[in-house]
């Protein structure tokens, strides 16, 4: 018996539906000798569609169920009654995931938008009845044809995570507690290595009401990129990440110097896309609620030349913890949902309004939340709304 676990990659098989056959019937009734031909057209075949979807995070339907067809259009019938058209097959997919033909390996799309349909398989056209092919000379035509055969493909689909920062670190970094400490993500923490195994995504949320979304993948180790360990698997899980955060062990776990980890680190990117080093950074220095912490942070400045933003995920309120959540939503400016729409933009991107005319929302930490807070909420629409009165009718 399969195990429930973790999909990121699979192969499936779709097949469009079949286009129903077209009629050749005549008309037959009483007191109507010559009722001619009245054969209907047969129904298009069902396509297979791919639609994105927030709430799915794995591809784990697929795995189980990697066969998907569509259902055949219904064939023709006398009296021109057209035949019903196959239902589509629409299969839900996580955003993020790309569509590649297995066989050729040609990517195909990218399904990444919630809500996004893709048609990966079309539908067979249905056949003509014989009413089209009458003419003066020709007037019982017994011709029709058959349903066209829909698409069938067999088709490679990888799920790359979509967040809008990515945690990278040696396992027992503190990746996990740290994404537990900022979001509400509730990942596995344990004091052994790769206690992480899946990707997990946890969203950090802003007075203002917006939101970032925060990928952890399994810790990385030195030949990630060649293979070893997980690595490999799950790089790619941070590929759409705007932000890279290294996490560092600055107690230096595991008889590990914290600043041969951040160069291991980058080494291990380059290596798997060396075009991922451009992005922005952040550099977390952990486990400063240990001593050794303390004393590597200097040697750590030296070594490297970065300042890092010291913290420890014991306290969620501590002003290091604080630091990395208003750095990275410097570096993203996410978009409250309720104010200017959906999405992100990045502190070089011009403002959706003039800077003369920005909303600046009320601070929303005191007990009782400014009225004006309450305008910024996705879930709220305090818009008025024009209601139409019915005009009477003169008689």
């Amino acid at each position: 018996m399969k195990i429930r676990k973790f999909i990121d990659h699979v192969i499936v098989h779709v097949r469009a539906g079949k286009g129903g056959d077209g009629s050749g019937s005549f008309r037959r009734e009483a007191f109507v000798p010559l009722g001619g031909p009245d054969g209907g057209d047969g129904g298009r075949g069902g396509h297979v569609i791919f639609r994105g979807s927030h709430d799915v995070g794995s591809l784990i339907s697929l795995y189980f169920a990697p066969q998907r067809f569509a259902e055949h259009g219904v064939a023709g019938r006398g009296q021109r009654k057209n035949g019903r058209k196959g239902a589509d097959l629409i299969v839900d997919v996580p955003c993020g995931t790309e569509i590649y033909d297995s066989e050729s390996g040609k990517f195909i799309v990218d399904v990444i938008e919630d809500g996004q349909e893709v048609t990966v398989a079309k539908g067979g056209d249905g056949g003509m009845g014989n009413v089209h092919f009458k003419t003066s000379t020709h007037q019982s035509p017994s011709e029709h044809t058959p349903g066209v055969e829909g698409d069938e493909f067999k088709l490679k689909l990888e799920l790359k995570t979509i967040a809008d920062a990515g945690l990278l670190g040696f396992p027992n970094a503190g990746k996990s507690s740290l994404l537990r400490c900022v979001s509400d993500a509730q990942p596995k923490i344990a004091s052994y290595p790769f206690t992480t195994l899946n990707p997990i995504v946890g969203a950090i949320k802003y007075e203002d009401f917006s939101q970032l979304r925060v990928a952890d993948v399994p810790g990385i180790i030195e030949g990630a990129a060649d293979g070893i360990g997980l690595g490999l698997r799950f790089l790619k899980h941070i590929a759409r990440s705007t932000v890279l955060v290294y996490v560092i062990d600055m107690a230096g776990t595991d008889d590990r110097e914290p600043w041969d980890d951040y160069i291991k680190l980058r080494a291990e990117v380059e290596q798997h896309d060396a075009t991922m080093l451009d992005r922005p950074s952040i550099v977390l220095a952990n486990k400063m609620d240990v001593d050794q912490a303390l004393e590597n942070l200097p040697r750590f400045i030296q070594e490297t030349g970065l300042t890092p933003i010291p913290l420890s995920t014991l306290d969620p309120e501590n002003e290091g913890v604080k630091s990395f959540k208003q750095q990275l939503w410097d570096i993203l400016r996410p978009v409250p949902r309720g104010s200017w729409g959906t999405g992100s933009r990045s502190a070089e991107s011009e403002s959706p309004v003039n800077a003369d005319q920005e909303q600046i929302m009320p601070k929303t930490d005191g007990e009782v939340i400014h009225e004006e807070a309450l305008k910024f909420a996705p879930f709220l629409d305090l818009n008025p709304r024009k209601v139409k009165k019915n005009k009477k009718r003169r008689k």
